[in-house]
């Protein structure tokens, strides 16, 4: 999350992560960060490969990350998100220097580059004009898509190591009129109802730390590459030293 220490000191000093290992609050505690034990992440978000069935044959479908550095995929023959949240993602099971590697040969291959949210791409690989989105499109949004796709063209693939970061950090306000209120409503949000109500009208975004999650279902049996709590205000580095890798220019504040 951007900014994530700059909001930190404006929030209700409550031991939620204490509550949660005595059985005061059911709340899973890997869900909670363990540093700041007052802040929740309700929500998981992993990375998948979405293409145009009429667009990609069946053998040139990837298996493995390192498929989409083959010659057949270069020259704007995919598209990927200048922001490189995902690649990020690779970073907790790659290392950061696999990861700037893969980065750098990723931008070798001359891909459609956007920064948008993942609807634009993903209608344009629905029309045609994209064979491949590689970085750009979570679990979620791609299974959106193809509910919305009359053709049925759109289908994604999960590669690992999954990219798997957490999300929708909630916490309570220091001003808070009703902390307790907001205290309860965490522990409604984390529980198995209130996953399940993510799910249905997020959807598909609770967290993998809930069992029966779309999520962890999804999940179950694959090699993962979690950005933690512990690499979550890390991750912003990683990010500014992956486009450094694509390429990009960085502006300088001074």
């Amino acid at each position: 999350m951007d900014a994530y220490g700059d909001w930190l000191p404006h929030l209700l000093k409550v031991d939620i992560l204490g509550m949660a290992e005595h059985g005061v609050l059911d709340i899973p505690l890997q869900m909670i960060d363990p540093k700041n034990r007052n802040v929740v992440a309700l929500a998981s978000r992993f990375s998948v490969v979405v293409y145009n069935k009429q667009l990609v044959p069946p053998a040139q479908i990837p298996k493995n990350w390192e498929d989409m550095l083959k010659p057949e995929y270069k020259g704007r023959k995919f598209a990927a998100d200048v922001h490189p949240t995902e690649v990020a993602g690779l970073v907790p099971g790659w290392g950061l220097e696999k990861a700037l590697d893969y980065a750098r040969k990723i931008a070798a291959q001359e891909p459609i580059w956007f920064r948008a949210s993942a609807a634009r791409p993903l209608a344009a690989l629905a029309a045609g004009e994209i064979p491949i989105l590689l970085f750009g499109a979570n679990y979620g949004s791609a299974v959106r898509a193809q509910r919305k796709d009359p053709l049925g063209v759109i289908q994604y693939v999960t590669l690992e190591p999954v990219p798997v970061r957490i999300t929708v950090e909630e916490a309570i306000l220091a001003n808070s009129k009703n902390p307790a209120a907001a205290l309860l409503w965490l522990e409604f949000m984390a529980s198995a109802e209130g996953q399940s109500l993510i799910d249905q009208h997020e959807p598909l975004v609770a967290s993998v730390h809930r069992k029966g999650s779309a999520v962890e279902q999804a999940l179950r049996g694959k090699k993962l590459s979690v950005v933690s709590w512990d690499d979550h205000q890390k991750s912003q580095q990683w990010i500014g030293k992956l486009a450094e890798a694509y390429g990009f220019p960085r502006a300088e504040i001074r």
